[in-house]
């Protein structure tokens, strides 16, 4: 029997050659910790589904170590991991069960940021940040504090450069959008911007990021426009992931998973506010870029405070009131 199994989590696109690439992620990290036993699963559009991972990491192993390949924690990673998560240990009682934190804003992040941006000057040809705006586009989510992180990452990436003018922009659920933003540096005087997509692998969303690039182009003749590539299989990834695995094992992390026996999932469970289902053998087969709109009954603002009365220590990465009130990670690569 195997001591732990470590369980990677991506999100899953209809993209095929993203999925692609985050198995090859998987092969590249085996590769890099060859003590490891590496499985991997997919939240939707995948075969390989939450629950058929948790059961193949859970066959003939002690402990498996649940580590989401997922930049910013929105409803994915409040809801659906968790959930995923809490169905395993019913079925898996013998098996313990540990969950890492999500990638999150942090130094590595922003390391891999710095270099694509210094890349992306480097290709202008008239390399100046101060007449140079930036754009880092995500995915965008319901949930603030998911966007949070990257108006974070943003700001810790204008401490650090030259750059007068970064911006925040998403590709769907909410605002501002890329057009809106590439209008306002415009307006500003920039004479060039660099796209900086916020985006582990490829997927539908990266593809449509150069089409959206491509007709700004032509929108505005006068400014010159480069786009860096999504993070993928970038070092710090790797090294990140690899931190989560070593504070698991060493307990930095709590046992318990992230808001596991939180009072606001509790409620939001027990009224039909989950998240995905996991027990298809396709997690989600929608083709389509929605926003979720799902009617979720009002949540009452004492739940919101969410003042945590339960004793459990949590392993988040930073302090947050938890801004469970939408609890799905929506605009889907």
């Amino acid at each position: 029997m195997t001591a732990d199994t470590i369980l990677l989590v991506g999100h899953g696109s209809r993209e095929k050659s993203g999925n692609d690439e985050i198995e090859a992620f998987a092969e590249q990290w085996r590769a890099r910790q060859p003590g490891w036993r590496i499985e991997i699963c997919f939240i939707e559009f995948s075969e390989i589904t939450m629950s058929e991972g948790l059961r193949r990491a859970a066959s003939g192993s002690q402990r498996v170590m649940v580590v989401p390949l997922i930049l910013n924690a929105a409803g994915h990673v409040k809801m659906d991991i968790p959930q995923a998560i809490d169905g395993a240990r019913l079925k898996f009682p013998g098996v313990q069960f540990l969950y890492a934190p999500h990638l999150t804003a942090c130094d590595h992040i922003l390391s891999i940021v710095k270099r694509r941006l210094k890349g992306a000057m480097k290709a202008l040809d008239m390399p100046d940040p101060t007449t140079t705006g930036v754009v880092m586009l995500g995915r965008g989510s319901s949930d603030r504090q998911a966007n949070g992180e990257m108006a974070k990452m943003a700001r810790w990436l204008m401490e650090e450069t030259d750059h007068p003018l970064i911006d925040l922009a998403f590709t769907g659920i909410t605002w501002p959008r890329l057009e809106k933003a590439v209008q306002r540096q415009s307006l500003l005087g920039m004479t060039q911007v660099v796209v900086l997509p916020y985006y582990l692998f490829n997927g539908t969303l990266v593809e449509r990021i150069t089409r959206q690039v491509d007709n700004l182009k032509a929108q505005y003749p006068t400014i010159r426009f480069t786009s860096t590539d999504y993070f993928g299989f970038e070092r710090e990834i790797f090294e990140l992931l690899e931190e989560r695995v070593n504070d698991l094992k060493s307990g930095v992390t709590a046992s318990r998973m992230p808001c596991d026996g939180c009072k606001y999932r509790e409620f939001g469970v027990a009224n039909g506010m989950g998240g995905h289902h996991h027990d298809d053998a396709i997690a989600h087969n929608h083709d389509h870029d929605h926003a979720h709109d799902h009617a979720h009954p009002p949540v009452q603002a004492t739940i919101q405070i969410h003042a945590h009365p339960h004793p459990h220590p949590h392993p988040h990465p930073h302090a947050h009131a938890h801004d469970h009130a939408h609890p799905h990670e929506v605009a889907h690569p």
